[in-house]
This record gives C-alpha cells, structure tokens and sequence, in this order.
C-alpha cells in the first residue's frame, strides 16, 4: 500500500527503514480508539461546513462499519501498513473511494496519535481503577472474616506490637484504594482533546476542537498546539501509577511467600495457587506470589523508559515519541495481570489460627507495660528504660489470650486494631469501592 506521504519520496522506504519503523504489528491495540477519534473528527468537519451531508455521512458511516470490525476481533486489514492510522485510513479508501481522502482534512497525524493516546490512557486507567474495585473488595471479605484473629505486627521484620490479621490486610485495602484514586485522577487527565493542533500550528481552516471535544464527552482542549502534540504527561502519570500498583502488589506478594513458609505458618495456600517442584517432591512453592514480586521490576523498567524517552526532546512532535506506546501498553499489561492475580491469591489463603496465636508472645506487650507506668505519672522515656531493663526479652513466654484481647481493646481507636476501628475500616472501604468509576 502507498504511504500517506508517498506524494513526497514517491520511491517508498527501503526495506530495512520500513522494518524499523513501521508499528502496526503492535499498535493495532489503538484501532479502537483511533476510529473512535477520527468520527468526533468527521463530526466537527461537518458541523463547520468542510465536509458536505452526504460526505460525513459516507465517512461516519464507512468508520462505523470498520469499528464494529476491529471490536469484533478484526486485525490489521494490511499487515503490511506502515501503522495502525494508515491501515485504517487505506482500508476505508478501498471501501468508499476518493472520499474517504477528505477524511484527515485539518488533521495531522501528529495530533491524531496524541488524541488516540488520550483515550486509551482514559479507557485503561478507569478499567485498571474497576480492578482495583474489585481487589479492595476481595481483601476486604478476607479482612472481616478474620478482624479478631490476633497475629504479632512487625517492625524491621521483628515482632513488636498485637494486631490482628483483619487489621493488617485491610492495610493492604486502603493501600490499593490509594492506587484506585491515583488511576482515576490519571483518566480525568488524559481527557483532554489536542484534536486541531494539526501537526504543530492548527490550520489555516475554520475547524472547531471543542466540538470534538464535546462529540468525545470531553469538557477540554490544549490551550497551545506545540504542547498539544508533544504533551506526553498523562502518559508518564499513567505508567507512574501503575507501577506504585506494582510495587504494592510487590510488598502483598512478599507477605504472602512469609505467611506461608514453613518458620511462619500464618496461612497455607490453595494447592491451584501453588506449585511444586520437579525434583523435591514434598515442595509447595508460593510462585504466584514471588511473580508479583518480580512483576513489579515491569512497573520500575516502564517508568525510566518512558521517562528516559522524553528527556531533551525539542518542540513539537519528534518521531521517538513513537517509542512511548511499547512503555504504556507494557505498563498496561502488567498492571492488569497482577492485580487479577492478587485478586486470586487473595481469596486463596487459609489462616491458621493455631500459629498465629502461638507467634503471640508476652515482648509483644512490653510496650502495653510501659504505657501504664506512663499513666502512673512516670515520664516516657524513665517508662522506657525500666521496662527494657526489667527481664531478658531474648526470652519470651506465650502471652495470655485474655492479656492480648485487653491490648487489642485498649487499641481500639481511630487507625487502630481494636474491633471497633476493624468495623470502620471496612465500612470506609466499601463505602469508597462503591462508588462508580
């Protein structure tokens, strides 16, 4: 097929440079958006009179047909395309003829790849905050079920302080709550239109880029054409955010791989959550878990890529910026697995009460002794002192259900473990999941 510039270096790239360069093979994932972008630009070409009733009806019409096609699982018309535009916009000249060559009228590429960009970073940041939802939800049903079962919380990996397993996996919840916002602020970002920008200066022609924005359910337009063509920001916020979700899955993962070892024996996992090993035959090994660990090393390689990509670029649109979608599709990509899989491993873990409670032991109250000198008159730090010097904490005996049951209860406050605050966690959580996205 003819480039859309062959008019210009009529002889077409040599073999190699097209190999180099052309895309389609893996931006295809933008057809969707791409038609989507390209009726609210018929639509505004119509509505300003640069495009006749029957003209925008023709194109609305061939670019609806080609949309059903790619959301029924259609691939590139042309494998051969230079990219996913060009397939589009050759595939609907073959079917409409010459009019179809009215379509890019006071549209560039440059911004047609920005507008294409903005909504999939909207699209893909809403359903990565509905997976989140969803999460939070999962975590949330373990969390209740298990609100008084007592465990010792850690610091530096070394138990300090009673809580409850409720307590630390809704932890876990308003963390990931944390990543739904940040996703949701990233979509109302992205939804800003450059549609007019043109490949740098806009057009000479009388085009209209809030009516397109309005067709798209968009409120905004870039203020200037340079950026509007080279903004890159929503997408550097998109995998920013993603890769937090990935490094806090990271840090659920790694819980998981600790609970359920042999020295800690908090829970066990469900045998399809597991594996095995091919020469040990007693293994059951967490790998479901240790890939959410390694996954996050995606999120680190994605952010420094995309980042390092921008870097010095010059105004306006550069074709290294063509480099931007491998950073956030595989952003994309890793997010949504790994949240399913967490999803999963939620629900697969079943506590063991036994070790839990026998991990509860009486240094875990040190702190509960020192608070009531405090109370007695005795300054903190004096407090401090006499309870570190009062015995050998190297050993330390169980600690009484009763004594443990009275420092969680003495800890119901506000963020604490105790069953009243567990309660309001999860009401604050499911109060937040429930609202729509």
């Amino acid at each position: 097929m003819p480039d859309l510039w062959a008019g210009r270096l009529p002889g077409g790239p040599d073999p190699d440079a097209r190999a180099f360069t052309g895309t389609v093979a893996w931006d295809w994932r933008l057809a969707h958006v791409d038609l989507v972008g390209s009726l609210a630009h018929v639509d505004m070409l119509g509505a300003v009179g640069l495009l006749s009733a029957g003209d925008q009806e023709a194109l609305a019409s061939g670019l609806e047909a080609l949309l059903a096609e790619v959301d029924a699982g259609a691939g590139p018309w042309d494998p051969e395309a230079e990219d996913v535009h060009t397939a589009v916009e050759v595939e609907l000249s073959r079917r409409l003829g010459a009019v179809a060559g009215k379509l890019h009228t006071a549209r560039s590429r440059n911004d047609q790849v920005a507008l294409d960009l903005h909504l999939y970073v909207a699209h893909a940041a809403t359903e990565l905050a509905s997976a989140l939802n969803r999460l939070v939800l999962a975590v949330s049903a373990v969390a209740e079920a298990h609100a008084a079962l007592p465990m010792p919380g850690y610091t530096h990996l070394q138990r300090a302080q009673p809580i409850t397993v409720g307590h630390h996996l809704l932890a876990y919840g308003f963390m990931w709550l944390r990543d739904r916002d940040r996703l949701l602020a990233v979509a109302q970002q992205a939804r800003v239109s450059p549609l007019g920008a043109g490949a740098l200066a806009g057009s000479t022609l009388a085009v209209d880029p809030e009516r397109a924005a309005r067709h798209l359910g968009w409120a905004k337009v870039y203020h200037n054409s340079l950026d509007a063509v080279s903004d890159r920001d929503f997408v550097v916020e998109f995998v920013l955010a993603t890769s937090l979700v990935l490094s806090h899955l990271s840090r659920w993962g790694e819980e998981v791989v600790l609970w359920t070892s042999a020295e800690f024996g908090f829970a066990e996992l469900a045998d399809g959550w597991a594996t095995g090993s091919s020469m040990m035959p007693h293994k059951k090994n967490p790998d479901v878990a240790e890939l959410l660990r390694g996954r996050a090393a995606r999120g680190v390689s994605e952010m420094a890529g995309v980042l390092t990509l921008l870097k010095g670029l010059p105004l306006a649109y550069n074709r290294d910026l063509q480099e931007d979608k491998g950073y956030l599709f595989g952003a994309h990509d890793a997010a949504a697995g790994a949240i399913r899989a967490a999803t999963g491993l939620v629900g697969a873990l079943a506590f063991r009460p036994e070790r839990t409670k026998a991990a509860l032991t009486v240094d875990l109250l040190a702190t509960d002794e020192a608070d009531r000198l405090v109370e007695a008159g005795v300054p903190f730090r004096q407090a401090h002192a006499e309870v570190a010097s009062s015995r050998d904490w190297r050993q330390s005996p169980a600690a009484s259900a009763d004594a443990v049951a009275q420092s969680l209860a003495e800890r119901d406050r506000t963020m604490g473990p105790g069953p009243g605050s567990i309660a309001r966690q999860l009401e604050t959580l499911r109060a937040a999941v429930a609202e729509p996205v």
